[in-house]
């Protein structure tokens, strides 16, 4: 995509997402359109490393990011995926303002609407309304969070795969599986495995 394409990007589905929550007027859609900016990240390329701060809180209208830990060992901790009218940022490192533990990168050539911690704080200010829709936003965030950390401790890595299939079968032929497998906590080659046997069990 060229810079022309990108600053052609619709801030629609932005305004739909924060409507959905609480209808916003067309003074705060303003607000919103003058506060986020869009942005293009190419596959592969960093949103965030380890060390640096995270300085934006990123919409993705397109394509496909995901956030990472690696460990000492050198493998690799899926937390998150965020593709279409997801979000995604380390909050911790945005909100501290302190290095981050994690990294960000683009899956896809990505297509953002991104704002700083500054011109979100300006945005509570002037249109309380969006400190409300940031709660709400976070608070579902915590609630995916917790539910995922509890299936983490509670079930077996077959449970955990059904799981992501029912929650996220958009993702599953945009991801590889090695990338499913780190999101999953498991090794790529039981996530092999399991997904033989679910297909010779499927032709049955």
């Amino acid at each position: 995509m060229n810079k022309e394409a990108l600053l052609q990007t619709n801030i629609d589905p932005l305004l739909n997402y924060f409507n959905r929550i609480i209808p916003i007027n067309s003074e705060e859609a303003r607000l919103v359109t003058g506060l986020f900016k869009p942005r293009l990240f190419r596959k592969r390329q960093f949103i965030l490393q380890e060390g640096d701060v995270c300085t934006h809180f990123y919409f993705v209208v397109r394509g496909c990011l995901r956030m990472y830990k690696i460990d000492e060992k050198g493998s690799t901790h899926i937390l998150q995926f965020a593709v279409e009218n997801y979000w995604i940022n380390d909050l911790g490192s945005f909100h501290g303002v302190k290095p981050s533990s994690l990294n960000i990168d683009a899956l896809e050539d990505t297509v953002v609407l991104q704002i700083t911690r500054d011109d979100l704080i300006a945005l509570y200010i002037q249109a309380p309304k969006f400190d409300r829709i940031f709660r709400v936003l976070l608070e579902n965030s915590f609630i995916r969070l917790q539910q995922r950390l509890l299936q983490n401790i509670s079930s077996t890595g077959e449970e955990r795969y059904q799981s992501f299939l029912d929650l996220y079968p958009h993702l599953v032929n945009r991801l590889s599986q090695v990338q499913i497998a780190a999101f999953l906590g498991i090794t790529p080659e039981f996530l092999s495995r399991l997904r033989n046997r679910r297909s010779r069990a499927t032709k049955t």
